[in-house]
């Protein structure tokens, strides 16, 4: 393996992130250059400006999205500047005009985030030439060049695509799977000694957001692009089986949980955890290869030292039960060991599997696998309705718009009274910043003002120090590379590149001085101040609104989960897709409910409620999923035998009581405490009965005492 480092560079230099840093500066940059050429810098300008506006909707996802979207802005930015520019003349027009655009054009996030996204880029054309007053004629010669550099960024947008239609989703799906060796990585850290427990499985279920973000992703471009739905073509087979492999390695990850601190009380003496560790972050480093292979074309291979320390793991198991003649290690902890060997064994095997894959020979062979795409991914119709249905204060989006317009009024009018040059760089401040949520309009805040400070700095010490206009000329480019490469990975790095790129581009134009550098400081803690007060004093959204939401949909996720998981037993017939899609559902909600608790975090300790029952509740639906996904596991991968079930059903039913009752005490908590009994079973020595009927049934015990910690923690809730 390369070093970690070098790795790491590479593999940005490969990545989605540097990809679209590349085509938006190549997009925005070249026509200015190429007007430059003729000395019509202007024209040049306002091409760039129209490239860069539909460049704000060209994120990754299916094609045909992205190019409707492009088109969409192209229209919208095109109407705004002729709208805005025959009115801004008018001071008070403009700020009727203002806050109108800026509550519509908010609303879009109604319809998901390429929706406000196309809202942003309405926004920021409005704002750029909310200024920029000029004749009729030459407004409506300058709409037409904004309306072709539009084009023309499509165009070549779609281009690069056409060039390689397989790209972007080798990227995303690459990234998806560096997220799970990440999370992969976050498992083994449990058997170190001395980890603390608590913040490991907060980094954890953090990793769980990132991993669902990923897949979801890849799931959208995947099941959305009629070539690889398809599958015809080799290319579209290969990628959507390492998808679906890559999802069921990800629950086999998921199912291995066990209280980790009693097996470093009775085995750390033994040096065996440590084995489990370097076994597991090893398989997370071949995860790490088929990702790097993705992005490179490569083949992955599997170094037989691997197969070797998983074989001395199990061979130490092995010899440690031999030797526990004097009963020194509980025998539910070697157990647990064997149990935790044998899923790593199972995830090994599915690593193998999915190198198999790149084999060119073998992947010209690989067959098609049934997929009923259509329950896998959601569909957002533009409903004029829903618009109108959301006119409302208790409609989040409607509040957030609403907040917009009124905060970009008096960006508008603080912007008038200060009379800057570049005024419109606090409106820009306080569109960017402004989020539905306090906590993420804090955390953008924090990010801008950090990124533009020590930006302006660098700006600055490069325009002293460097006046050689070839070496300006490179520095401008790197740093729209990296602004652009960094906008969706890190937002404080790409304002750090931004705020150099602007100063040396308004040096270029010669308008470039120090002062510009000091207003634009001022200016961003201007619209930042604006936007955070307004943020938590007008019509504000506290994440505790949506709790009671989050924690229902988690719990009935899972309660179908183990449904699907139950007829898996049951039912020889059982249809997977409706089992892969409650899985699905978990994992959305799970990862929905944990990026909420994160959030709360942000916010002021007087918003914050029930923090230590929702770490609690968090948790638990987190061992739930798990023992639901091991059951599972159990029967899909090892195809355990269950001879009588039915004496298994009044445990199962149990659980989908206790879980029905816990949603009860969510939706209605009357404050009345009950006694529902656990339903107990005569399970003899775990160590003389392992046979696939008693570790089932295990499993299933294990499912109702979560069940049971669930419906008792829910009793104490009142949301």
């Amino acid at each position: 393996m390369l070093n970690r480092p070098i790795r790491s560079i590479h593999d940005f230099l490969l990545s989605t992130y540097f990809a679209d840093g590349l085509r938006i500066t190549l997009g925005v940059l070249c026509p200015s250059l190429i007007m430059a050429q003729y000395g019509h810098i202007e024209y040049g300008m306002t091409l760039s400006l129209g490239a860069l506006c539909a460049s704000v909707v060209d994120t990754p996802g299916p094609i045909l999205h992205r190019r409707n979207a492009m088109l969409v802005t192209t229209g919208l930015i095109t109407l705004t500047f002729i709208i805005v520019g025959l009115t801004n003349s008018n001071v008070y027009f403009t700020g009727v005009l203002l806050v109108l655009f800026s509550f519509i054009f908010s609303m879009f996030f109604l319809y998901g985030l390429r929706a406000a996204s196309i809202g942003t880029a309405v926004l920021l054309i409005m704002v750029l030439s909310i200024d920029d007053i000029r004749p009729w004629r030459e407004v409506l010669f300058s709409s037409a060049l904004i309306f072709i550099g539009s084009i023309w960024y499509t165009l070549l947008s779609y281009f690069f695509y056409r060039i390689r239609p397989y790209r972007i989703v080798q990227q995303t799906l690459s990234d998806s799977i560096h997220e799970v060796s990440l999370f992969l990585r976050a498992k083994a850290k449990f058997y170190h000694q001395n980890i603390d427990y608590d913040d490991n499985y907060a980094d954890l279920l953090q990793l769980q957001v990132l991993v669902h973000e990923k897949q979801d992703a890849v799931r959208e471009i995947l099941f959305k692009t009629r070539e690889i739905v398809r599958e015809s073509t080799p290319e579209g087979r290969f990628l959507l089986l390492v998808f679906v492999d890559m999802v069921d390695l990800f629950e086999q990850v998921m199912s291995t949980y066990y209280n980790y601190k009693q097996l470093h009380e009775q085995f750390d003496s033994t040096g065996i955890l440590k084995h489990y560790e370097s076994v597991i972050i090893k398989i997370a480093d071949e995860l790490d290869d088929i990702a790097f292979s993705l992005k490179t074309g490569g083949i992955p291979s599997l170094p037989t030292s691997l197969i070797e320390d998983v074989e001395t793991l199990r061979n130490e198991i092995t010899q440690l039960e031999r030797n526990n003649t004097d009963g020194k290690y509980n025998t539910l902890g070697i157990i647990a060991l064997k149990n935790i060997e044998v899923n790593i064994e199972n995830i090994l095997s599915r690593v193998k599997t999915i190198n198999s894959y790149f084999n060119k020979k073998e992947k010209k062979n690989l067959k098609p696998r049934e997929i009923e795409v259509e329950k896998f991914v959601t569909r957002q119709s533009i409903d004029p309705e829903l618009f109108y249905d959301n006119i409302t204060f208790s409609s989040s989006t409607f509040r957030h718009s609403l907040r917009v317009a009124i905060v970009m009024l008096i960006g508008f009018i603080v912007a008038k009274s200060l009379g800057f040059s570049h005024s419109y760089w606090i409106l820009l401040t306080i569109l960017v910043i402004s989020k539905p949520g306090f906590s993420l309009t804090k955390k953008r805040n924090y990010e801008r003002i950090i990124g533009t400070v020590i930006g302006a700095f660098i700006g600055m010490g490069i325009l002293v120090y460097i006046n050689d206009k070839n070496t300006l000329f490179i520095i401008l480019l790197f740093c729209m590379i990296g602004a652009y490469s960094f906008q969706r990975k890190n937002y404080v790095v790409s304002v750090l590149f931004m705020t150099p790129y602007i100063l040396v581009l308004f040096d270029f134009l010669g308008m470039g001085s120090l002062s510009i550098a000091r207003e634009r400081i001022y200016d961003t803690l201007i619209g930042s101040g604006i936007a955070l007060m307004a943020s938590y004093s007008l019509f504000p959204y506290w994440e505790r609104e949506k709790l009671k939401e989050a924690m229902l949909d988690t719990l009935k996720a899972n309660m179908n989960y183990f449904e699907q998981v139950v007829l898996l037993y049951t039912d020889d017939t059982h249809n997977l897709t409706n089992y892969k899609v409650a899985r699905k559902e978990v994992y959305v909600t799970t990862a929905n409910l944990a990026s909420l608790f994160q959030r709360m975090f942000s916010e002021p300790k007087s918003k914050q409620v029930l923090m230590a029952e929702l770490h609690q509740f968090t948790a638990l639906n987190h061992h739930l999923s798990s023992y639901i996904a091991t059951l599972s596991l159990y029967k899909k991968e090892h195809a355990f035998i269950v001879e009588d079930f039915e004496t298994l059903k009044p445990v199962i039913q149990n659980t989908d009581y206790l879980l029905n009752m816990a949603v009860e005490n969510l939706q209605a908590n009357n404050g009345i405490t009950s006694n529902v009994p656990l339903i107990r079973r005569n399970i003899s020595d775990p160590a003389e009965n392992q046979n696939d009927e008693v570790m089932v049934a295990e499993q299933i015990d294990l499912i109702q005492k979560v069940a049971y910690d669930i419906f008792k923690l829910s009793e104490k809730i009142k949301i």
